[in-house]
């Protein structure tokens, strides 16, 4: 067991621990994006439910079931990147075919984002009656697709990887809500189809509050038949309540060649090391990471100069901090040849769309929010490196402003469902009106 999990010596503990029957009925696997913490928790389900002896190759109807993410018994939770993994799987296809592993790897990842929309968890949710077409197309064209002509076996693949990309953008949010939840809950109490359930939240630290409240209460009495298994990659959001409830598990960031031996394995990639595996993954999007880096920066500019322009009518005094974000960030946008920072508001939306594929695939919105961050952080440190100063009460307020307002887009469209376009137009013009602020408060009363 845990055979599809290479380079993590955590998996010898879990391993034991289910050998000793003293595994805990709540868990926490932690560690770096894509280092394994969600195939592991899917292989636990499998062997949990196994009607024999829990081998890797076990044929029995459990096992079958679990490998194909259709057991009764598996419910999972949470928000995460579908779209790059399906992508990739989907390239792994068509390289090879008439490989059974690599269709059973595409499908595989494309049910990973169809177990999201189980009824357990959007019974009485409207917003599910207009999601449902998608879900029912994409169940259609995967049972089809053995029967696609070879010659057809392309323009299916791309067919599936649209309707992906668009049931991820519309019906994954970036928080995980306190109905889903409460709905999980009342599943989690149930009696099991077979022999054990096991209830996934994957990034359980994107929880609204209320959520978390929801999920303190399973794990304080959890259910007697239900093994729960949380993920995260930020340990250290998690509330210490609920870190107090589950046995931890950590994973570790691993190095090249186990990361190249994992695509070898798993994507049948022949390439001999990568960077890592989720750039890997992500070189697979139609709008890569690296575009939206040199896009924050033209944001960054665009808006750092709208508010020095603002500043300077006014007859204002202009600050170091405010100005520094403008001068390290321009040059990045116009050596990816973005032009010179936008006064327009408008405009700037527009570009920065146009550039992002008009994030068709929304966890690229999130992504971008956080290269502002990065931004912000990256010409703020050059500017107290460069005068030998540290914890300037002026960059400190200006990190302070981004931070908020960025936290403010995130859950605007992550929770709220509100338009890219909308949130961030609402973005720019909250920053310019908070560093306005900053710069001259007698000003912002008629900003």
């Amino acid at each position: 067991m845990f055979e599809n999990v290479l380079g993590q010596p955590v998996i010898s503990l879990l391993s034991s621990d289910i050998s000793g029957g003293i595994l805990a009925p709540s868990m926490l696997f932690s560690g770096p994006q894509a280092s394994g913490k969600g195939s592991a928790a899917l292989e636990l389900g499998r062997v949990l439910s196994c009607e024999q002896t829990g081998a890797w190759n076990c044929s029995c109807p459990a096992c079958a079931r679990h490998r194909q993410l259709t057991h009764p018994d598996l419910l999972l939770l949470g928000p995460r990147n579908f779209s790059a993994e399906i992508a990739a799987s989907a390239a792994a296809f068509l390289r090879d075919p008439p490989v059974p592993a690599t269709r059973f790897l595409f499908i595989r990842s494309v049910r990973k984002l169809l177990a999201r929309f189980s009824p357990v968890l959007w019974e009485d949710d409207p917003k599910i009656s207009k999601l449902n077409p998608l879900i029912q197309s994409l169940d259609e064209n995967l049972d089809e697709l053995d029967a696609v002509d070879p010659e057809a076996l392309t323009k299916t693949v791309d067919s599936i990887l649209k309707i992906s990309f668009k049931l991820e953008a519309e019906g994954i949010g970036d928080r995980i809500s306190v109905a889903q939840v409460r709905r999980a809950a009342w599943w989690s109490r149930l009696a099991p189809q077979g022999k054990r359930k096991l209830l996934v939240i994957e990034n359980a630290d994107h929880m609204q509050d209320g959520a978390r409240n929801s999920l303190l209460k399973i794990l304080e009495e959890p259910p007697e038949r239900v093994t729960i298994v949380l993920s995260t990659a930020h340990y250290e959001a998690l509330l210490p309540t609920i870190l107090s409830r589950v046995r931890p598990y950590r994973f570790i960031a691993r190095d090249k060649t186990v990361e190249a031996q994992v695509l070898r394995k798993i994507f049948r990639d022949p390439r001999e090391q990568v960077d890592s595996i989720s750039l890997y993954l992500d070189s697979f999007l139609p709008v890569s990471g690296e575009t939206l880096y040199p896009l924050g920066a033209l944001f960054v500019a665009s808006v750092a100069m709208g508010s020095v322009i603002t500043l300077k009518r006014s007859g204002a005094p202009l600050n170091d901090p405010l100005v520094s974000l403008g001068k390290y960030t321009a040059p990045i946008a116009e050596a990816a040849g973005l032009g010179r920072p936008l006064e327009d508001t408008k405009s700037l939306v527009s570009k920065v769309l146009e550039g992002a594929d008009n994030f068709e695939l929304r966890s690229r919105f999130s992504q971008f929010l956080q290269s502002l961050l990065t931004l912000i952080g990256e010409s703020l440190n050059a500017r107290e490196t460069s005068l030998q100063v540290a914890g300037d009460p002026g960059a400190l307020a200006y990190r302070d402003i981004w931070r908020a307002a960025v936290r403010e887009a995130e859950s605007a469209v992550g929770t709220y469902n509100l338009s890219p376009a909308l949130a961030l137009d609402r973005l720019a013009s909250e920053l310019k009106r908070g560093m306005v602020s900053h710069g001259s408060p007698r000003l912002m009363e008629t900003y």
